[in-house]
């Protein structure tokens, strides 16, 4: 059974004290806590390797486990906490946007995996604590970074900027949820007409934003979860030199990557979305791959979520990091094979070996799995003008 096959396994869970080391595309995986109606199919032994004991049935019905072995940078198993994570993630690549450079980290995953409690810190009800989220975090270390004195005497001033996209249209969360255009300009940089860029003095005012526009995002019913985001919010920490771009960072709360079957209503619009979701997310995969390739072509235009991050795939200093959230129920299996086969194939571009996995039997025949009717296994059917400047009250920036 699968505890059996646990108890051979030794287990190296990652720790503070651990190195972290430099990725120009850091790809890990985070596993959600099991809830009561679940039963566990994932594994998390350390040193960022993950299993999935996928349920199988034989011709004679027999049930057995497919112990499939994935290898990532870092891997998180269900008692890590937003801090260690943001650690391993998103910590290293702020001193990127003070060397000049942009940044990207976004979560993927199924919905209800545990991506907006990632980027977005702790909910109780409708109560949000956005302190412990990546997005908050993030903050903090930027305004530790410039009170340091190699930056302080640089005049850069933090602006934040908050919006989403749904349905292919983009709007700002921080300005009553009014429609932006995305385009062009005489430079070929992508700009996002009337965004408005919130002059920030402090994490406190960066969280306080946080929760005035996650409380604007789209939501609505799924199978997984009754309140699932869907659209991608983008949460923007600039860095500005006298008016000037210097380095930015962009965190992504990206909404969950479903079946057109798994939403609870099937009028058109919850379908559109769902299509629509899933086009951007595609288009996601086919910047990676180009950026992971060093392709002289990013085919960023393929959706306006990739446009507004295209600054992000573009130049030699910039760096991404994504966290693959994963739900650990059985039931939920196809999905999580899903998610970490898109996040296996972004790593393997990036150069990095895989795990020798000669150790972990790949495959168990003739295993019954236990309490097997408690939980049913799914099909596989698969079916600017410029932004808005708020800026501080003082002059001569």
């Amino acid at each position: 059974m699968i505890e059996d096959f646990r108890e051979t396994l030794e287990v190296f869970p990652l720790s503070p004290s651990d190195t972290v080391e430099a990725h120009r595309i850091c790809v890990c995986v985070r596993k959600r806590p099991l809830n009561n109606k679940e039963i566990d199919v994932v594994t998390i032994p350390g040193n960022g390797t993950l299993l999935v004991h996928e349920p199988k049935q034989k011709v004679d019905l027999t049930k057995y486990l497919d112990n499939q072995v994935f290898h990532f940078d870092y891997s998180f198993d269900e008692s890590s906490t937003n801090d260690l994570v943001y650690r391993f993630t998103a910590k290293p690549l702020v001193q990127t946007i003070f060397d000049g450079g942009m940044a990207t980290c976004f979560a993927y995953g199924q919905t209800g995996s545990g991506k907006t409690h990632t980027m977005g810190g702790d909910f109780s009800g409708k109560s949000q604590n956005s302190s412990k989220g990546i997005y908050a975090l993030a903050a903090q270390d930027v305004f530790t970074l410039l009170k340091q004195r190699r930056y302080s005497s640089q005049d850069l001033c933090p602006y934040v900027t908050f919006f989403e996209i749904y349905n292919g249209k983009v709007f700002d969360l921080l300005n009553k949820k009014a429609m932006l255009r995305v385009l062009e300009d005489e430079k070929q940089q992508v700009q996002v007409v009337g965004l408005q860029e919130m002059y920030v003095s402090c994490a406190e005012d960066v969280i306080k934003m946080i929760e005035m526009g996650s409380a604007c995002r789209t939501s609505g019913q799924t199978s997984a979860n009754a309140n699932s985001s869907r659209s991608h919010a983008i949460l923007q920490v600039i860095l500005r030199r006298r008016n000037q771009l210097h380095g930015k960072f962009s965190l992504v709360d990206l909404a969950g990557n479903e079946r057109g079957t798994d939403v609870s209503s099937n009028d058109r619009q919850t379908l559109a979305e769902t299509a629509e979701i899933n086009r951007s997310l595609l288009a996601l995969k086919e910047c990676i791959r180009s950026l992971g390739m060093d392709s002289q072509h990013i085919p960023f235009r393929m959706s306006k979520l990739t446009q507004v991050l295209r600054d992000s795939f573009i130049g030699e200093n910039s760096r991404t990091c994504m966290i693959a959230m994963v739900s650990p129920g059985m039931a939920s299996c196809d999905y999580t094979l899903n998610t970490l086969r898109y996040a296996d194939r972004a790593k393997e571009l990036n150069g990095t070996s895989r795990v020798n996995d000669a150790d972990l039997p790949k495959k168990i025949d003739e295993m019954e799995v236990e309490n097997s009717s408690s939980e049913e296994v799914r099909s596989k059917s698969l079916g600017f003008d410029k932004v808005v400047l708020f800026g501080p009250p003082a002059t001569g920036r």
